[in-house]
C-alpha cells in the first residue's frame, strides 16, 4: 500500500536514511526490504484535503475564506481535527485493553495510555480554541496591514508542502464545483452545534472566548 509524505523534506529524508541502511547494513543483499513507492499528491488534487486548505490559506485570502477553511478543518462531521481527535482516542483505547497493575512498580503501558490521553484532552482543547477563533477570523481586515507590525510576532509554519518547492500554483477551488463548495458549507454549518454563530453568515461576531487556563508544560499554542 502506498504511502504518503506531508513534505519534500521528509520524503527527502526517508530516501537519505534508505541509502544509508543499504551503505551500513551487514545482512544480505536480499534481506532488506525494499524502499517502498510513496505517492506525493498535488494539493490542487483535492481543496478540502489538509494539504489543500493549506494551499488554500495564502496571505492574499478574504477574512470569509479563512474563516470557512478552519470551520471546514474543525467541522463535527467530515473536519480532519476531530477525525485525528478520535483516531488518538482509539490508541488510547487499544493501550487501555492492555493496561496491566499486577506489578505495583511496573506500568510502561499506563503510561503510554497516560500519554495518548493527554493529547486527546490537547486536541479537544485545540477544537475549542478553532472555534472560537472562527469568528475573529471573519473579523480581521481584509488588507495586509503595514509589515512593520507583522515583525512584533514569529511566523509559526516550519514545515514546506511538496508544492511549494516545486513551485505550483495555490489549490484552485474549480468553477464547475463551487455550488457544491456552497452546498457542503451550508451542510456542515447545518450539523455543527454552532450554526447559528457561522461567521459567513454575516451575524455579529461572538462574545470572545476568555484566554486558557496556562498549561505547566510551556509549549506555545
Amino acid at each position: 500500500m502506498p504511502e504518503h509524505y506531508s513534505s519534500i523534506g521528509e520524503a527527502v529524508g526517508a530516501a537519505m536514511q534508505h541509502n544509508i541502511r543499504l551503505a551500513h547494513r551487514s545482512a544480505a543483499p536480499g534481506s532488506d526490504k525494499p524502499l517502498q513507492v510513496r505517492h506525493l499528491p498535488s494539493a490542487s488534487a483535492d481543496p478540502y484535503s489538509v494539504r489543500g486548505m493549506i494551499s488554500r490559506l495564502h496571505e492574499d485570502a478574504s477574512p470569509d475564506e479563512v474563516a470557512g477553511i478552519i470551520e471546514e478543518v474543525n467541522g463535527a462531521l467530515v473536519g480532519a481535527l476531530p477525525e485525528l481527535t478520535e483516531l488518538v482516542a482509539s490508541a488510547a483505547d487499544w493501550t487501555r485493553a492492555r493496561l496491566d497493575f499486577d506489578d505495583p512498580h511496573h506500568h510502561p503501558t499506563f503510561e503510554t495510555w497516560t500519554r495518548l490521553a493527554a493529547a486527546y484532552g490537547m486536541l479537544q482543547d485545540v477544537r475549542e480554541q478553532l472555534e472560537a477563533a472562527e469568528d475573529g477570523l471573519a473579523a480581521c481586515p481584509a488588507e495586509r496591514t503595514d509589515p512593520r507590525h507583522h515583525q512584533m510576532v514569529n511566523v509559526l509554519r516550519s514545515r514546506e508542502l511538496l508544492d511549494d518547492v516545486l513551485g505550483a500554483e495555490a489549490a484552485p477551488v474549480p468553477s464547475a464545483a463551487q455550488n457544491v463548495d456552497s452546498d457542503r458549507q451550508r451542510a456542515a454549518r447545518a450539523s455543527s452545534p454552532r450554526a447559528g454563530t457561522s461567521p459567513s453568515t454575516g451575524s455579529p461576531p461572538a462574545t470572545a472566548a476568555p484566554p486558557p487556563t496556562p498549561r505547566s508544560a510551556g509549549r506555545p499554542r
